[in-house]
């Protein structure tokens, strides 16, 4: 399978290691007026004594940071979805 629209095998590893190299999640949105009600919003990063340094967001909309902190959770699984459907298909053959 080839095509402008197909993710190649060296997307898919570029791809892995931008994750691998982002700090660990999970991320959390936290919008100031929504989530809580002092200070700026923010992506949490990390929970418990895996706590990190909050990643603080300038000029994003709450739907902007809200697809950013997911995207710490939501790209892994979609990486890992891909991998096994192609596994599935190369099953197939």
């Amino acid at each position: 399978m080839s095509g402008p629209d197909v993710v190649s095998d060296a997307e898919l590893e570029t791809m892995k290691k931008r994750v691998a190299a982002a700090r660990a999640g999970p991320w959390r949105s936290s919008i100031e007026g929504r989530d809580h009600t002092s200070g700026s919003s923010f992506i949490m990063v990390g929970e418990g004594d895996e706590r990190s340094e909050d990643i603080e967001v300038v000029g994003a909309t709450p739907h902007d940071q809200d697809f950013m902190a997911h995207a710490r959770q939501d790209v892994p699984r979609l990486i890992a979805e891909v991998e096994r459907l192609r596994r599935l298909l190369s099953a197939r053959g």
